[in-house]
């Protein structure tokens, strides 16, 4: 530790520096404090909380790991250990640690909150209950405030079921003042926080109907810039959304029905296989299965979770090589910029587990869509983006999709829900970097002007 500091004193130097948005001098500072003491524990788990919210996860749960070896019956440890989880996709570990901080602390209202968004994720029982317990208390959190200048108040609207855009990268707490508003348990006749922008980070048009509704109630009048309004969310549903985008030029989407389990049977005679069979409101390939056969269709439903299952109409996304390729576009404050092409042997393509680490040859042609996406992707797809854009209608939004042998554009999702996350450190991704740091740029551009626009109007 720094000459004439004591442990104490050393912490709160560090706790001073990440108030003020010094986030490299903070994390010298808590290492200082670690190497006098490597088990303290609000050192390893604030430095957890530190890397985190600049997007390192790999850092975060390494020191939230050692923050629960050292003191397993501190249930925030736990919690935070398994929130990275749970961004992860590791659902079985984040229950673990979930029911271990409960264990240490039956009411701690962010255990109750995970834990129902775990049991979710499984199509298990008890999670509206957790649900409950973790929100109707605390339906308005009010985040620190980690800048030096002054802050500017923002409204973020999120959905207690889950579906909802990740914003911490490009939602900086070094400059706003961020007031999380839960549509659900809100009371409708309470007043809302002041704010200079609305952002609406509810995106699952399936999961988060109750949300939208309310959060559209919310906001009505409200005369804040607000991004991403809640009607233009609504009609995103996968099912709405392919028959609006199968309209425009250039763009083949799948026919997609919704069925209750009850009905999968009558409605077999006439649905064209293969097919895809997913549980509505799930992400990341959970519940989401290709039924190769008409026989294997009842065997399948049982599979997954939920009342309601989508049939999809499956889109060959296989190139001449074999390969699936999923190519994702973001599309912010209404201009389309590359973010990744996915290259996979099988037919569920997503990055984390397709054959990008494994194979130069597909980085390489990753690097080119990235660094030159209008002559990788051809003319007639990119109208078909613009067109896809204009549809949705937000300012933050993005399409997955594929190739056709004609150019055209093969929907496979598009919505406000897309992920955008840094690679990990590795070397081998850093042609990658550029493009995900331009997406994250224009987030935050696109927030500056609507705040700016609304002090200006002021």
């Amino acid at each position: 530790m720094i000459p004439g500091y004591g442990k104490a004193e050393a912490l709160e130097r560090a706790r001073s520096l990440a108030r003020r948005g010094d986030d490299e001098g903070a994390r010298l500072a808590y290492v200082d404090v670690l190497r006098g003491d490597p088990t303290h524990f609000d050192a390893l788990n604030e430095l957890g909380t530190l890397a985190l919210a600049g997007g390192y996860r790999s850092a975060a749960r390494s020191a939230y790991t050692q923050a629960v070896q050292h003191h397993p019956g501190n249930p925030v440890g736990h919690v935070n250990l398994a929130n990275v989880m749970r961004e992860d996709n590791d659902l079985a570990g984040a229950r673990r640690h979930y029911e271990a901080a409960l264990a240490a602390d039956p009411d701690l209202p962010e255990a109750h909150q995970g834990l129902s968004a775990v049991l979710s994720e499984f199509g298990l029982d008890g999670a509206e209950e957790h649900r409950r317990r973790g929100f109707s208390a605390r339906p308005l959190v009010t985040r620190p405030y980690r800048g030096t200048a002054a802050a500017v108040p923002l409204l973020l609207l999120v959905s207690a079921r889950g579906g909802n855009i990740p914003t911490q990268l490009w939602i900086d707490d070094r400059r706003f003042t961020i007031h999380a508003l839960y549509p659900e348990y809100f009371d409708p006749n309470a007043p809302l926080p002041a704010h200079a922008v609305a952002v609406n980070a509810v995106g699952d048009a399936d999961l988060c109907a109750l949300a939208l509704t309310r959060a559209e109630a919310l906001l009505a009048g409200d005369r804040a810039p607000l991004i991403n309004a809640p009607a233009r969310v609504r009609p995103t549903g996968r099912a709405e959304n392919a028959r609006r985008l199968a309209a425009i030029p250039g763009v083949i989407a799948p026919r997609i029905e919704v069925l209750p389990k009850t009905a999968l049977a009558a409605a077999a005679a006439h649905l064209e296989f293969p097919l895809l069979l997913r549980s509505v409101g799930f992400h990341t390939g959970r519940h989401f299965v290709l039924v190769a056969e008409r026989q294997d269709l009842e065997r399948a439903a049982a599979s997954l979770a939920g009342d309601e299952l989508l049939a999809i109409e499956y889109l060959d996304a296989r190139g001449e090589d074999g390969k699936a390729r999923k190519y994702r576009i973001m599309f912010i404050d209404g201009v389309a910029y590359p973010l990744h092409l996915a290259i996979s042997s099988d037919w569920k393509v997503h990055y984390f587990s397709a054959d990008m680490a494994h194979e130069a040859r597909f980085r390489e042609e990753e690097r080119r869509f990235l660094n030159d996406m209008r002559t990788v992707l051809g003319a007639r797809a990119m109208r078909a983006l613009e067109g896809i854009a204009d549809t949705l209608g937000l300012q933050y939004a993005g399409v997955d999709f594929a190739l056709a042998p004609d150019g055209s554009v093969l929907v496979f999702e598009a919505n406000a829900t897309m992920v955008v996350f840094p690679p990990a450190p590795d070397p081998m991704w850093d042609y990658r970097r550029p493009a995900i740091e331009t997406v994250l740029g224009a987030a935050r551009r696109m927030l500056d002007k609507y705040a700016v626009s609304h002090s200006l109007g002021n």
